[in-house]
């Protein structure tokens, strides 16, 4: 299942709050969609994922925006 969750308009905390709360639910071969436009969330985010050991990939965009597909570990 891919769990999507656009926090484009959202800041910092919230992003990583939600996404923790989606990451719970995430059960074996599900996949987390998050896209983040805000300072804050960008930098935080990847740092939090790469600490507890979630595989995830990014993608930036000329937006400013950038997508984070997250795998369940």
């Amino acid at each position: 299942m891919l769990h999507e969750y656009d926090a484009t308009n959202e800041k910092c905390p919230l992003p990583l709050v939600k996404m923790r709360l989606i990451l719970k639910k995430m059960k074996a071969n599900d996949k987390c969609l998050i896209s983040l436009a805000d300072k804050g969330s960008k930098n935080d985010i990847p740092k939090y994922l790469t600490k507890v050991g979630y595989p995830f990939s990014c993608k930036k965009f000329d937006t400013g925006i950038i997508k984070l597909l997250i795998e369940n570990r």
